[in-house]
């Protein structure tokens, strides 16, 4: 069936997005206050209240510190790459109607990866490698498109997506390669951090210098969210209904590419978010793309939130998130499997 003739009930998806911002805001209180500097509700609170009342909070230099300048920018680049992520899926799935697509089916993540590498190899500074990895990721999508777009295939869609299986593998190629040619000691144990995802060193500069990728990205997707809504119908439903499909197509891929690579370029390589909470998003408010892009921006939030939370304060070394990810990812993907087996798809 589908997503434009689905009979989900609409009546509790208010009460749905409602429930996901209260998690939400829950979800950031515990991330502000976990660690190993633990931050009491009180302190928390006062924080707040002095930040909108613009006087002084009377907390610690301590606590302020730890609130102001170490976990408030770094909770808020994993809303950020979370909602990110989780929307480019959500865009990705419903453009290619497959719900197995991530958001770096066109090769946005090995470009991004390929360009922070390199950087890393050239030993630039952290600013050089988040915009290396931003372009490595959108140059990755300019090649795979005009890839497909010369082989003049019937079916465009499959044509983008086996020029990004092939791309992918390309520059995963060029990347191991420079891991043996980098140095042992140096680039090779800050290249294998970066490959496996991390927030540890972002900062308020990352994240405001982000932000209007991502926001470039997202605002379309959302805008435009109706139409791409009559894209999982089809194609052809999708022309009959006056929409140019083309150029809708071409929107949704740089939109989805745009806040990808900008997420990508400052966590570094996570991967599942995208595949796994548009599923999540889908079980509570069905398949529309109207309602299932805002509430998988939503979770993805949530999820890689609390995830983060999890990696820096679960042991006393930090767990890349890239393996966090792939531990909850890996048996959700599998259940995911079962259940299309046993529904038959």
């Amino acid at each position: 069936m589908s997503a434009i003739t689905d009979p989900s009930p609409r009546r509790h998806t208010g009460l749905a997005y409602a429930a996901a911002i209260l998690v939400l805001l829950s979800a950031i209180a515990a991330a502000m206050a976990v660690g190993r500097y633990p931050v009491s509700p009180g302190e928390l609170v006062g924080w707040l209240a002095g930040l909108v009342t613009g006087r002084d909070a009377g907390l610690s230099p301590t606590a302020d510190t730890v609130i102001r300048e170490i976990r408030g920018p770094r909770v808020l680049a994993a809303l950020v790459v979370g909602g990110a992520l989780a929307a480019a899926g959500t865009a990705y799935q419903t453009l290619f109607r497959n719900p197995l697509v991530a958001p770096d089916i066109l090769g946005v993540s090995s470009g991004a990866a390929l360009g922070a590498v390199l950087a890393i190899f050239l030993s630039r500074d952290i600013v050089t490698i988040q915009i290396f990895a931003f372009g490595g990721g959108l140059v990755a999508v300019a090649i795979v498109s005009s890839l497909a777009a010369a082989a003049r295939a019937h079916d465009t869609t499959l044509a983008l997506v086996l020029t990004g299986i092939v791309v992918s593998a390309l520059f995963g190629a060029i990347v191991s390669l420079l891991k043996v040619l980098a140095d042992p000691y140096q680039q090779l144990p800050a290249i294998t951090f970066w490959l496996l995802g991390s927030l540890a060193g972002v900062d308020r500069t990352d994240v405001i210098g982000t932000l209007p990728a991502i926001v470039l990205g997202i605002a379309p997707l959302l805008l435009l969210r109706w139409r791409i809504n009559t894209l999982a119908a089809g194609e052809d439903e999708a022309r009959s209904l006056g929409i140019d499909v083309r150029r809708l197509r071409m929107l949704v891929i740089v939109g989805a590419t745009l806040a990808t690579a900008a997420a990508v370029a400052i966590a570094g390589t996570v991967g599942w978010v995208g595949l796994l909470v548009p599923h999540a998003a889908r079980f509570i408010v069905g398949p529309s793309f109207a309602r299932l892009l805002p509430m998988s921006v939503l979770l993805g939030m949530v999820f890689l939130l609390l995830v983060d939370t999890l990696a820096r304060s679960a042991s006393a070394v930090e767990v890349p998130l890239g393996v966090l990810t792939a531990l909850v990812g890996t048996p959700l993907f599998i259940g995911l499997l079962f259940r299309a087996r046993r529904s038959g798809s």
